[in-house]
């Protein structure tokens, strides 16, 4: 992928009809979302910078030096212009820094599986006629055939109580071999996905603790237990997106 379109999408001036390839672009080039996170840090710092330093001090950062210098040789009108010229970079430069502040993003140390499961949630969420695979009529079936597709019994937490009703599954490839994601909806019409994989033995990762990862407004609680790995994801509020990762968190881990 060009780097222009990369920077496009790290100044947050990217068209939204883009955003999804550039997502799973990320989620399959690691080398080049470390690069992506490293611009963000980047501007992240200047902005660091502007939020410590008000406008009357940058303008007279600005200014000093150059009014100190040439105070003797230039005439008042040119010393007035001069200064008013540098109140505006001043003032324009910080508002600038200020609106381009880059939107939340996956952090390079997030693992591989966190990456593929924000990225299956986003294609799959808006979906109205083939949100899954297999409808929740078939469960039984849907949970057999995952299972012996991941080589591994896999079990689908009940969201019920806290709203959320299983719509059904899917398979998906990724890396590692073929992965599994679950959808939950409730009674607003707003959408989880819990994304599973099972790590072949010379792949699997060292086991992490309860995590999230935020990517626009789509956070992701995941964690890697044994051959493992899980990801609830949803846009929800943080509040409410906690409570239902622990709820999952706890049923798994049973």
């Amino acid at each position: 992928m060009m780097d222009a379109t990369l920077h496009a999408y790290v100044d947050g001036q990217l068209p939204a009809d883009q955003l999804q390839a550039v997502w799973h672009w990320l989620a399959h080039h690691p080398e080049d979302a470390q690069r992506v996170q490293a611009w963000r840090a980047q501007a992240a710092q200047l902005k660091e910078l502007h939020d410590n330093l008000t406008l009357s001090e940058a303008s007279a950062a600005l200014t000093r030096p150059v009014l100190a210098t040439q105070r003797k040789h230039w005439p008042g009108w040119t010393l007035a212009l001069v200064a008013t010229m540098l109140l505006v970079v001043g003032t324009t430069g910080g508002w600038w820094v200020a609106a381009s502040r880059p939107t939340p993003m996956l952090e390079a140390s997030t693992l591989p599986f966190v990456r593929e499961a924000m990225v299956a949630h986003t294609v799959y969420v808006p979906e109205v006629r083939h949100p899954v695979e297999v409808g929740v009529a078939e469960e039984a079936h849907l949970v057999q055939w995952l299972s012996r597709r991941l080589g591994a019994p896999l079990r689908v937490p009940s969201l019920q109580a806290h709203g959320f009703r299983l719509l059904g599954g899917r398979l998906l490839p990724a890396d590692t071999g073929p992965t599994a994601q679950f959808m939950y909806e409730d009674g607003e019409g707003r959408r989880l996905t819990l994304y599973l994989t099972h790590f072949p033995a010379d792949r699997q990762p060292a086991e992490t603790a309860f995590r999230s990862s935020k990517e626009g407004a789509v956070e992701s609680f995941y964690w890697v237990e044994g051959r493992f790995g899980y990801a609830l994801s949803g846009a929800l509020p943080p509040a409410t997106m906690m409570g239902l990762a622990r709820e999952t968190y706890t049923q798994l881990s049973r």
